[in-house]
């Protein structure tokens, strides 16, 4: 075979495998995208879920989106709003995860991943102040019905 042969061939299988590799590219962004609505819930519905936007793009943390913990209960969007906020103030960079009550030493808590990936868990008295953040998933709260917490130690 001549060399024009085989260079039009090795051509042929680049163009066939950057095909595909865009139709992958494309196909992934197309399934994240659709992943990323279906997790998102409405502020309407008084849910507290991440949504795609205010930069919590990102997959739930552990755990997901709500409380796991069933001594510990979501809160109204308008209270989810303020504690999202100043959380974020509190540990810059971070993605918010879940919001929920707190069963331990406080009355809220915003579990977050920092900007580095580590874990956090920024907790708040009743009138939505920061009072620490905490890191991990919590310092070992007291665990609901005869079961550890999440950030216990072992």
């Amino acid at each position: 075979m001549s060399d024009s042969t085989n260079t039009r061939r090795r051509k042929k299988r680049w163009a066939g495998a950057v095909g595909l590799l865009a139709a992958g590219v494309i196909s992934g962004g197309v399934l994240a995208s659709a992943l990323g609505a279906s997790t998102s819930t409405s502020a309407a519905s008084g849910s507290t879920a991440s949504s795609a936007s205010s930069g919590d793009a990102r997959a739930p943390g552990p755990g997901g989106a709500q409380p796991v913990r069933s001594d510990e209960k979501s809160v109204s969007s308008a209270t989810a709003a303020a504690l999202r906020a100043a959380a974020l103030q509190a540990v810059a960079g971070g993605t918010v995860y879940r919001i929920e009550t707190d069963a331990g030493d406080g009355v809220y808590e915003v579990h977050m991943t920092k900007a580095d990936g580590s874990l956090v868990t920024v907790k708040f008295d009743k009138n939505l102040k920061v009072t620490k953040v905490e890191s991990g998933m919590g310092a070992g709260d007291p665990g609901a019905a005869g079961r550890a917490s999440p950030g216990a130690a072992a």
